[in-house]
């Protein structure tokens, strides 16, 4: 169901004290006023500094300008944001991010320490990633799109706006008269989001003007539906057994239908060891474990960076 700005802000209660992802754009300065109108003193902004744009020196001056001319608390970091063999810069920007803001709860005394992170993604984000993720040929973890709310390294993270349109943040900024930036990059169409947030999203608004409403409504279904495969997941895993980050019992696994053994196998994968395997991956080691009928049937089958290999009755992964 769409929300008003304020209507979402009145709802957002994290734990004290906050962080406010600030890159100086639309979306984040309208939370981070937002946020520290309803909790002065609580919140931080902070402003992360990926270095990889030739405007990111003037995105960190406009930040840092816009938060002492409202006596606001700003935090900068600077991030090393190059992409690992293999990673996407996306996927690099998101983890030198999420080391930035893991550090927070390092700082000050444990009265102080930041103890939630809000960020500022709206509906039409959401709309958006649930696109990009159909057009990938994503599964339900890609069709669920992005949670409201998790928590990773101590701290809690919270999207508020996530029923929230872009237009109604930019209203809402018009009629108070703040100032924010535009980043460049996101008129760029040489990525796959912003062609879909360019061309395809307003035919489709136009087409079907309660867009937003439904296709989140689509991503809370997936969302629902992943919650229950984590479950089955994690229920198969104490039937198969583990050793350390290792699946225990390649026979135990084999009793599964397959279904069951990709969904175990993804679990395990991703929180384990941290990999998601691309789906041609995932088919190969399913009919290598259809095919392991003996106890020296080797399982050697490359899988994100590393490698899925069979020693014993076990499943092992590793990066050489």
């Amino acid at each position: 169901m769409q929300r008003s700005f304020d209507e979402a802000i009145r709802g957002f209660s994290p734990q004290l004290p906050l962080a406010v992802a600030f890159s100086g754009g639309a979306d984040s300065t309208a939370l981070l006023v937002a946020c520290a109108e309803k909790w002065p003193g609580q919140v931080v902004a902070v402003h992360v500094n990926h270095g990889v744009q030739a405007a990111a020196a003037l995105f960190e001056r406009h930040c840092k300008d816009f938060c002492a001319a409202r006596a606001l608390s700003v935090q900068v970091c600077q991030v090393n944001a190059a992409p690992q063999q293999g990673e996407s810069p996306e996927a690099a920007a998101r983890r030198a991010r999420y080391k930035a803001f893991s550090a927070l709860t390092l700082s000050g005394s444990a009265q102080t320490a930041i103890k939630s992170v809000a960020i500022a993604q709206h509906a039409d984000d959401q709309a958006e990633t649930l696109l990009l993720a159909l057009v990938r040929g994503g599964g339900v973890a890609g069709l669920s799109a992005m949670p409201a709310h998790w928590a990773r390294d101590g701290l809690d993270y919270h999207r508020p706006l996530l029923c929230v349109s872009a237009a109604e943040v930019r209203r809402w900024l018009a009629v108070r008269g703040i100032d924010f930036v535009d980043d460049p990059t996101n008129s760029d169409e040489r990525f796959t989001r912003n062609r879909i947030r360019r061309q395809i999203m307003p035919a489709m608004k136009a087409a079907f003007p309660h867009l937003l409403e439904t296709l989140g409504r689509s991503a809370a279904h997936a969302a629902q539906a992943q919650t229950l495969l984590d479950e089955l997941a994690r229920d198969d895993f104490l039937r198969v057994g583990r050793e350390g980050d290792a699946l225990a019992g390649v026979r135990a696994l084999r009793t599964l239908s397959r279904s069951r053994q990709a969904n175990l196998l993804r679990y395990w994968l991703k929180h384990s060891v941290s990999v998601i395997p691309s789906t041609s991956q995932l088919n190969e080691l399913l009919d290598q474990v259809h095919a392991c009928n003996t106890r020296g049937h080797r399982i050697h089958i490359k899988v994100g960076q590393g490698f899925v290999e069979r020693k014993g009755d076990a499943l092992h992964w590793y990066n050489p």
